[in-house]
């Protein structure tokens, strides 16, 4: 007889984690006030630096070590946005590279194995190389911010889908 499971508590936060960062991250981006944006980013971000840790922790004890270490860089890149958000958005650009590189390192990372379906996985991908573009014309001195269209804006979305898919990993039953 199978045993419906839908997660552990911490399986739960780092869901809620994820919707939050995903809905705040994206809903950030497209409000007009500096203020509301930087509150919104930094509620987003620690909901994201949150369920990153506790997936972090699901995945190492799991024995998949280069999931969990793909969501612990993650985890840090979210830190460097973090760190960077009360600055403004120009001020805040030397961090947020920092932290888009170490989220497209974190998304390869916990998508090279079939730990997770492919269109997850694709998501990933396609999120990770967007910011990776991103990091290297910000670098090459082209004048984007983290608000800026259509780089770095396009990879958000394919962001917020791979979290969406985590999010039903994490609370799909199993049986």
């Amino acid at each position: 007889m199978g045993r419906h499971h839908i997660g552990s508590t911490s399986d739960t936060i780092a869901a809620i984690g994820l919707a939050i960062g995903g809905a705040l991250g994206m809903a950030g981006t497209f409000v007009g006030s500096d203020v509301l944006r930087e509150t919104l980013w930094t509620i987003d971000g620690v909901g994201i630096v949150v369920a990153t840790a506790l997936l972090t922790m699901k995945y190492q004890r799991l024995g998949n070590d280069l999931v969990a270490a793909g969501f612990l860089t993650f985890l840090a890149g979210e830190s460097l946005l973090l760190a960077g958000n009360a600055a403004g958005l120009q001020a805040s650009v030397p961090s947020y590279a920092g932290g888009i590189a170490l989220w497209a390192a974190g998304l390869v990372m916990v998508s090279a194995q079939a730990s997770f379906p492919l269109w997850m996985r694709l998501t990933a991908f396609v999120s990770a190389a967007l910011f990776t573009v991103s990091v290297l014309m910000i670098l090459w001195a082209s004048p984007l911010l983290p608000t800026s269209a259509p780089l770095p804006a396009l990879g958000y979305p394919f962001l917020v889908l791979t979290f969406i898919g985590w999010i039903w990993t994490l609370m799909k039953p199993e049986c």
